[in-house]
């Protein structure tokens, strides 16, 4: 079932469907001549993407592991540890 508000609804299209922006919550029109949605501008755009870049925006998981660690991973599971 497909909501009325859900962005990727083609049918939505074209019938005034608004969203928040996620950066500043202003109501964002959901159309194709909207060049930064979901964002309300070009700001909230650049802003959300320096959030990303300086890590204040991240997907939770796994951390990394570095090279040292790995070949140690790798010696371990070679010795049948």
């Amino acid at each position: 079932m497909t909501r009325s508000n859900d962005p990727s609804n083609d049918k939505g299209a074209g019938k005034g469907l608004t969203v928040p922006c996620p950066q500043c919550q202003q109501p964002v029109a959901w159309t194709t001549e909207n060049a930064y949605r979901p964002f309300c501008s070009k700001r909230c755009k650049l802003i959300d993407l320096g959030a990303w870049a300086d890590g204040s925006h991240r997907i939770p998981g796994e951390p990394h592991m570095d090279e040292t660690e790995l070949d140690e991973l790798i010696d371990r599971l070679e010795r049948g540890e």
